[in-house]
């Protein structure tokens, strides 16, 4: 089983994904101040006097106390999280591709003035980027399918894992942007 569990703030903001192992110390240095979801794995562990085996129940959503953080967040821009944000599909063309096939596309060229940032990159098959070269959209005589968009911290790491579960897939999912549909 690859689940990893999500680490929320006290606040009930996602930080990020744990291994069954980082959320099991957590529990038992009771720094996990409230859970929600399924129980993902159950550890046992000895048996004490009475013959009673302990065991430690491993929630799908962990919060953690410690210091809440209201700065903005940042996402870090790498294809991997860009086509995910896509869909892997090519917002020229509108057509799926296999990662190998994909890159991204500048919308506006950095050759002038473009930026190398979420609201300015889109997923693109070769093809279309080959077409569409050191110009922008309009100049290529190339739509643009979808308003390219910094993803909030829960699409964040919606994108970031691959293996999300029912519970977490709801809880990340009622925080989603409008640009965000998960199919």
């Amino acid at each position: 089983m690859n689940a990893k569990i999500l680490r929320l703030n006290k606040a009930g903001v996602p930080i990020s994904w744990l291994t069954r192992q980082e959320t099991a110390t957590l529990l038992v240095k009771d720094q996990v101040i409230w859970s929600l979801g399924d129980t993902v794995m159950e550890i046992r562990g000895g048996f004490n006097r009475g013959g009673v085996q302990s065991v430690l129940k491993l929630p799908s959503i962990v919060a953690c106390d410690g210091k809440v953080h209201k700065d903005q967040y940042d996402p870090p821009l790498e294809n991997k999280f860009l086509f995910r944000r896509d869909k892997n599909i090519c917002l020229y063309c509108g057509i799926s591709f296999p990662l190998h096939d994909l890159s991204r596309d500048h919308v506006l060229p950095i050759s002038k003035g473009g930026l190398d940032v979420w609201t300015n990159v889109v997923t693109s098959c070769r093809r279309c980027n080959n077409r569409k070269a050191d110009r922008n959209p309009e100049e290529a005589r190339m739509e643009l399918l979808a308003i390219p968009f910094v993803p909030n911290q829960y699409e964040f790491l919606y994108f970031s894992n691959h293996n999300v579960l029912v519970d977490q897939m709801e809880f990340l999912s009622a925080r989603f942007s409008s640009h965000t549909q998960v199919s």
